[in-house]
């Protein structure tokens, strides 16, 4: 039997998690749409949906957690087929694998639905249908481009509404299909040929209602690049209210109908007639109620005694002016009086501040603190002197010198290193240097005596 490698052993814990890891990382898994009839449905309290989805061949577990399932634009329920998108992973503590689902979408659409969630999740994430990329329509456009079929009902709406509300807006109609494999292509040629014309000051691109499959043109990804590329404003009018394409997303305005754009594209002139008589009517109100004033103002000067007696409102201002004229002259002579005190102020600290006096004042200053230092210089040598006189004294009072005169003498050892100050550092026999007054003696211990005080 065959030895087992406790290193290649796992546990079951370990196993399920590989098996996991395996799963979540592989790219077709982590992305994925199912379709299938939803059973043991279980809509917990936490808000968790649990439920299964089979076919006829097989069936796996399913989770779709509240986080996701409270966008869910209709109710799941026992038996119903939906398409749903998420991924596959396994459940560690079960060992199950099952299936995260994070969209759901009842079945019966079909494949088109799917290819155009997609579609418009990829558009959306690149910011497409951005707010802050659409741009304003033009208030008065000159010129309406059309680009729609020239045999549908459409463009005889777009075409009618613009006549009979702004008829003086020229309508330029770009023929394409609308409908078939070759309508995505012929749409994106008519707007770029209506761009590079660059006569257009707004495009209407849409044509009426359908089924999703009649739309689907308006769903291409060739049609939404080419509107989002497009330098002329863009109204989307494709289908009846309910019908959402993804022209209409990136579109910079989204019309309900044909009839909606053209409505959209140009004002009404029955409206723009209404406000200019309103304009007028406000304007002449504005002028005769300025008029009233001017005649009220005008009036009330000719009331005004300025007017009616100009002399006497002459002789005030003549006489305020006599007075004003003799303030005049009394603040002139007190501020020629300050300019003069002020001028003899500074003329008096010139000649203060005059240099040879300041010279004088300062040789003298001088003078005088060379006196007064000559004078501490001569006190302070005069200490010193005798201070130093004291420190000799008694440096002389206590020099060996001094007390070697009155018969003291030395005692060092034989190489002059060591004062002997006591028997006990000597032997008999050695040699001892003696140090006198005048010179030193060479000796030799011949007896030790200790005194008998001591011992």
């Amino acid at each position: 039997m065959k030895s087992v490698d406790p290193g290649r052993v796992l546990s079951v814990k370990d196993l399920n998690r590989y098996i996991r890891m395996k799963m979540e990382g592989d790219s077709r898994l982590s992305d994925v749409w199912i379709r299938g009839e939803i059973s043991n449905f279980t809509h917990h309290s936490s808000g968790h949906m649990y439920f299964t989805l089979k076919d006829e061949g097989s069936r796996i577990r399913a989770i779709m957690f509240a986080s996701h399932n409270q966008r869910l634009p209709f109710i799941p329920r026992e038996g119903s087929r939906v398409i749903a998108r998420g991924n596959v992973s396994v459940y560690e503590r079960d060992g199950q694998y099952q299936f995260y689902a994070i969209q759901m979408q009842p079945d019966g659409i079909g494949s088109l639905y799917l290819a155009y969630e997609q579609l418009k999740s990829k558009l959306e994430e690149e910011g497409l249908f951005s707010q802050e990329l659409k741009r304003p329509l033009p208030s008065y456009p000159k010129t309406i481009g059309v680009i729609t079929s020239p045999t549908g009902a459409a463009v005889r709406d777009i075409i009618t509404t613009i006549q009979r509300r702004y008829p003086q807006a020229t309508v330029q109609l770009y023929p394409v299909l609308v409908q078939g494999k070759s309508a995505a292509p012929s749409i994106v040629k008519g707007i770029r040929a209506m761009n590079e014309l660059g006569e257009a000051d707004v495009l209407i691109v849409g044509r009426g209602g359908g089924s999703l499959e009649e739309l689907w043109a308006f769903n291409e990804e060739i049609v939404a690049r080419a509107i989002h590329q497009s330098n002329i404003p863009v109204i989307s009018a494709v289908g009846h209210e309910t019908d959402f394409t993804i022209a209409d997303f990136v579109a910079d305005v989204r019309a309900a109908t044909p009839t909606a754009a053209a409505e959209l594209a140009v004002p009404s002139r029955a409206e723009l007639k209404g406000q200019i008589v309103q304009r007028q009517r406000q304007l002449n109100q504005g002028l005769q109620q300025r008029l009233q004033r001017s005649r009220e103002r005008l009036a009330r000067l000719q009331r005004s005694p300025v007017l009616n007696h100009p002399r006497r409102y002459m002789l005030q201002h003549a006489e305020r002016l006599d007075m004003l004229s003799y303030r005049l002259q009394g603040t002139l002579k007190s501020q020629l009086s300050l300019y003069r005190q002020r001028q003899r102020s500074l003329h008096q600290g010139l000649i203060r501040s005059n240099p040879r006096a300041q010279v004088e004042q300062a040789s003298l200053r001088k003078e005088q603190a060379k006196r007064r230092l000559m004078l501490a210089m001569q006190s302070i040598r005069k200490a010193k002197l005798s201070q130093l006189q004291t420190e000799i004294r008694h440096l002389d009072a206590l020099s060996p010198l001094k007390i070697m005169s009155r018969g003291y003498s030395l005692v060092y050892d034989e190489q002059e290193q060591k004062l002997i100050k006591s028997v006990e550092d000597v032997q008999l026999g050695d040699l001892v240097q003696v140090r006198v007054n005048d010179g030193r003696l060479q000796c030799q211990v011949w007896g030790i005596k200790e005194d008998e005080e001591r011992v």
